[in-house]
């Protein structure tokens, strides 16, 4: 078992693009100190400068880190594209093992709206479309329901709104602010 009754998980699943970072910055600075973010970017670009393959040691990692968070007694967000395939059975396993409330989202963005919005960001030399175009999979939700499907048509703040209020991050005092 991981964390505690009182912690939260809140896993953040889409697409390139979809908004996943930006939601969980705006949650960090909603809810602030005490809140731990898990950047599959991060861990995986940075960290291990990886591909991201089936069973690759990111996927370890991000379990590890996600759950000495929790048990550390920091709610955690963790969001990336993690694909359903590469990642489902980790997540799985977490939620499992999260004594507190967890709660899945995935937001969901067509293509078309994918590829405007990458030309936004500072990685668009890097990565072209027909790369976001082989990356792209639609409606790659996990099994049994377990995430909430957010779409285009609600605004950042909203989005966060809604997420701070769905898990109680709303109503729970941040660590030394």
């Amino acid at each position: 078992m991981v964390g505690t009754e009182e912690t939260r998980l809140v896993v953040l699943r889409g697409n390139s693009a979809s908004g996943k970072s930006s939601v969980a910055a705006g949650l960090r600075e909603r809810f602030g100190r005490g809140l731990a973010l898990v950047g599959q970017d991060n861990l995986r670009r940075v960290v291990l400068c990886e591909r991201d393959l089936p069973g690759a040691a990111n996927i370890g990692l991000i379990d590890l880190t996600a759950r000495y968070a929790l048990d550390a007694g920091y709610h955690v967000v963790v969001e990336g594209i993690l694909y359903a395939d590469h990642y489902g059975d980790m997540l799985t396993r977490l939620r499992a093992d999260h004594r507190g409330p967890t709660h899945g989202y995935y937001l969901d963005v067509p293509l078309d709206e994918t590829l405007a919005r990458h030309a936004t960001k500072p990685i668009t030399d890097d990565v072209n479309h027909a790369q976001l175009r082989d990356w792209y999979r639609p409606h790659d939700l996990l099994p049994d329901g377990v995430e909430t499907v957010i779409g285009t048509d609600s605004a950042l703040s909203d989005t966060v709104d809604r997420i701070m209020l769905d898990t109680g991050l709303a109503h729970l005092p941040a660590r030394n602010r």
